[in-house]
């Protein structure tokens, strides 16, 4: 067919007083683009198109191209289209020629392989393509016709190469337009910006087409750095099953929610809703979208659970899958189910998950600080899991979810997240149903089994907890995969008049025990699991709970290290070992200075930096480079271990780099420090903290305070890396000065002892490179064992001094944390003043 009679039958099959599609006309420019539009017409389909010859040569593929290079994909080919129709995203018409929604669904552009022919005549297109989707190589052939068939069949698929992906379909991840954000829901709902094109020609045409995309860019959802920063999925961290809490303050513990895990990408108004297995379901929770789009967060990708709750209040599984039957479309305006937070894999570009699991949880509390229903940031306590698990199962909730709080993510299923659960429940996979003899039942029960080495191995029949509704779906859901013989070894006595299914569908079940025989004994139906894969269905088994058990050995624990108070060098190692959770965010996988006093701070104390392996391997050594271009090995910790080796070396303060271990030179966390002369009230100290604020806050930066321990406040600045350290000390510097500028007799910006009476000394220095400060909840080497402690700022108000807890108030610092969830941290960059 010739191109301009192909675009004849273009036109002709098409009313444009009634459809937004455009006029075919041809283009007389060559052009390299392409387009993939979902389309949702009789049936739903992907139309792939090629910029060839002034048209878009065009076939629809009826599963949508796929990303595995074993998959063939049948693309039948259709009438070529107008170069202005890849544009087109909109409604058309019912009763039209393609009648339905249409989303712009990939685009970008293509050329054939180096000395491949790109002439459709032989049957065989060979190209590369750079789309936002499909990249790499792909390769279109025509099939051999048969006598009296007037469509042309061909075959697409992508050929092996790096951009070949065998994980979760493509088509099952990506589900929202490339042009705006929309989902095919939200295209179909807005009937706002229809062109009528009818009789539409030169700039009348260019007019309504310009007017079209006006509208578009109107719609589209506007990330902070577009839909290009939305990050990835990522595998979800597992959790294992055991018999018991585990105990110490090395773990924190969660709720159980019962419903969808699914990880969000946001990034602005882009948001993306993942399962546990990586297909996009963000059609599926367009409410949940909205109100994360609504928070304008940066490039973040959050771990979390979506739940609904049932008539008594608590997450249900069942009332989920209720509220996902009954639809949920983009002009409803409640939203039905809630999205609890707890992890956060990356922000603003950093990769989050070689950190500890307090920190992550610290910086997702910070990043969600203003989110509002549907989004929460799930709860959690340090130690008294086994008092949460009590509650939980009191109140017919799931049961627990514990994890060490030291641990990086891993996306498998470890030993470091484990779950308690009040109620035996566990995934398996229909395998058939039993006839029933009730009149409007179609069955009477499913026939179970689960995943063992390479064996299906049958579990038993489940016979309640069926309502009418869900037979019915599930007698719809199981007719099409009918099969003769049964997929599992089985007795036939236990299964007369079974009829047998393809092992697909998977379905949740509670039950009270396994008998002897591998049985389950009073199974209930929960629902069926659409996000997880038959292929994964294996037993829980419980095994014993991970026991927490320092390595570290504290030698001469009742050495009296602070004589005026009489605390031991074993009390400030418990010190530790209690508030490592609230510590470890700050302290650990960043450069350290150590306050070292073996025989007790009235002794000699002195500084260390370096070392070569003395501490034992829980302290670890990273390499930086000096002034003068040599290398010298400092000190980080990772984990408790960490700090309690360091006191058992006698070390009191710990003092931190402001940049981070596996990052040295981009520095992430600024610190005024206030020093007040002698003999000032600490009054002045706090209004000079909350001046400090005020003066950041009006540069856009969020600050925190700290009590140092000592006798000042310091003004913490967290920041995103991204600069270097000139810049960091520039900044720190030139602000400072400002502040000593502008009032004179209150600042001073220089060391000077003499030039500091009456004042504070804005210490700035702390922000050059290898340059300390005391971390939070250090203890320091003073009498009485104090601590450097963070306060919010209602809080300061209040304060007497710098230094009310001391080393004897780790209890109450771990109690007092929960209001302070989120503290020193916050997504933002250093601004240019």
């Amino acid at each position: 067919m010739g191109t301009r009679d192909a675009l004849a039958s273009y036109n002709a099959k098409r009313d444009f007083t009634r459809t937004r599609e455009p006029k075919g006309e041809m283009r007389t420019k060559g052009g390299n683009g392409f387009v993939v539009q979902k389309h949702e017409a009789t049936r739903l389909h992907w139309d792939f198109r090629l910029e060839m010859d002034g048209v878009l040569k065009s076939w629809a593929v009826t599963k949508g191209p796929s990303l595995d290079p074993a998959d063939r994909r049948l693309a039948v080919r259709t009438e070529d289209h107008p170069i202005s129709y890849g544009d087109f995203e909109g409604t058309i018409p019912k009763g039209e020629y393609g009648g339905g929604t249409v989303m712009l669904w990939d685009r970008g552009t293509w050329e054939p392989v180096a000395g491949k022919d790109a002439d459709l005549k032989d049957g065989h297109l060979h190209f590369v393509l750079h789309g936002e989707r499909m990249k790499g190589e792909w390769l279109l052939v025509r099939m051999k016709g048969r006598p009296g068939e007037k469509r042309e069949n061909w075959l697409l698929r992508k050929i092996e190469d790096k951009e070949a992906d065998t994980g979760a379909p493509l088509v099952d991840r990506a589900l929202t337009s490339v042009l705006t954000g929309r989902s095919m829901a939200e295209i179909a709902a807005d009937r706002a910006g229809t062109q009528s094109l009818a009789g539409s020609k030169g700039k009348d045409f260019a007019q309504k087409m310009q007017a079209a995309r006006d509208h578009n860019a109107q719609v589209k959802p506007r990330g902070r750095k577009g839909s290009a920063s939305l990050p990835r999925f990522s595998p979800p961290q597992l959790a294992t099953l055991v018999d018991s809490v585990p105990t110490g303050n090395d773990w924190l513990h969660e709720i159980k929610f019962d419903g969808y895990r699914a990880l969000i990408a946001a990034a602005g108004k882009q948001v993306k809703v993942f399962t546990r297995s990586g297909l996009d379901w963000s059609d599926k929770f367009i409410p949940l979208t909205r109100g994360i789009a609504a928070l304008d967060l940066p490039p973040a990708l959050i771990d979390g659970e979506i739940v609904a709750f049932g008539a008594d209040g608590n997450p249900s599984f069942s009332a989920l899958q209720a509220v996902l039957k009954r639809g949920h479309g983009a002009q409803r305006e409640e939203t039905p189910f809630s999205f609890f937070a707890f992890d956060l894999l990356a922000l603003d570009g950093m990769d989050l998950k070689p950190l500890g699991t307090i920190e992550r949880k610290e910086r997702l509390e910070a990043l969600l600080h203003d989110a509002r229903p549907p989004v929460h940031v799930a709860d959690h306590v340090i130690g008294a899991g086994e008092t949460l698990y009590r509650s939980m199962c009191d109140a017919g909730q799931e049961g627990i979810i514990s994890k060490r709080v030291d641990a990086p993510y891993r996306g498998t299923r470890t030993k470091s997240w484990v779950k308690v659960k009040c109620t035996r429940r566990q995934e398996f996979v229909i395998v058939g149903w039993g006839a029933s003899s009730a009149k409007g039942r179609p069955f009477r029960s499913l026939f179970l089994a689960q995943h063992e080495g390479r064996k299906l191995v049958f579990k038993g029949k489940v016979g309640t907890g069926f309502d009418a509704t869900a037979m019915d779906d599930l007698a719809r859901a199981m007719s099409p995969l009918a099969r003769d013989k049964a997929p599992v070894e089985i007795n036939r006595a236990e299964t007369r008049g079974a009829h047998w299914i393809e092992p697909r569908l998977v379905a949740e079940v509670a039950f009270s025990e396994f008998t002897a025989d591998g049985r389950i004994r009073h199974g209930s139906f929960l629902g069926l699991r659409a996000d997880k894969k038959a292929g994964t269905v294996k037993p829980e088994k419980s095994e014993p709970a991970p026991v927490s058990k320092s390595s570290i050995r504290i030698s001469n624990p009742d050495r009296v290290l602070f004589p005026e108070s009489g605390q031991t060098k074993g009390e400030l190692a418990d010190y530790y070992a209690r508030i490592a959770p609230l510590m470890l965010p700050f302290a650990a996988n960043r450069p350290i200075s150590l306050v070292r006093c073996p025989q007790g701070r009235a002794k000699k104390c002195f500084f260390q930096k370096h070392d070569s392996g003395a501490f034992g391997e829980h302290v670890r050594q990273v390499p930086i480079r000096e002034k003068d271009g040599s290398s010298e090995d400092y000190i980080y910790i990772e984990d408790a271990d960490g700090l309690l080796a360091c006191v058992q070396m006698g070390t009191i303060e710990f003092h931190g780099w402001a940049s981070r271990a596996d990052a040295v030179e981009k520095p992430e966390r600024m610190i005024f420090d206030l020093d007040p002369d002698e003999g000032l009230d600490f009054g002045e100290v706090k209004r000079a903290a909350r001046d400090i604020r005020d003066r950041l806050s009006d540069i856009g930066l969020m600050s925190f305070a700290m009590l140092s321990g000592g006798k000042g406040v310091h003004v913490v600045v967290p920041l995103t890396p991204g600069h270097d350290w000139d810049t960091h000390k520039d900044f720190a510097s030139r602000f400072a000065q400002a502040l000593s500028l502008a009032e004179p007799e209150r600042f001073v910006a220089t060391m000077s002892k003499a030039k500091r009476k009456g004042r504070i000394f804005i210490d700035w220095l702390r922000n050059q490179r290898g340059s300390t400060a005391i971390l939070p909840y250090s203890a320091r080497a003073r009498a009485q064992a104090p601590v450097a402690a963070p306060v919010d700022w209602e809080e300061l108000e209040s304060v007497e001094n710098a230094h009310p807890f001391t080393i004897e108030d780790a209890d109450r610092l771990i109690e007092r944390a929960s209001k302070l969830k989120g503290w020193g941290f916050a997504a933002q960059k250093l601004p240019a003043i």
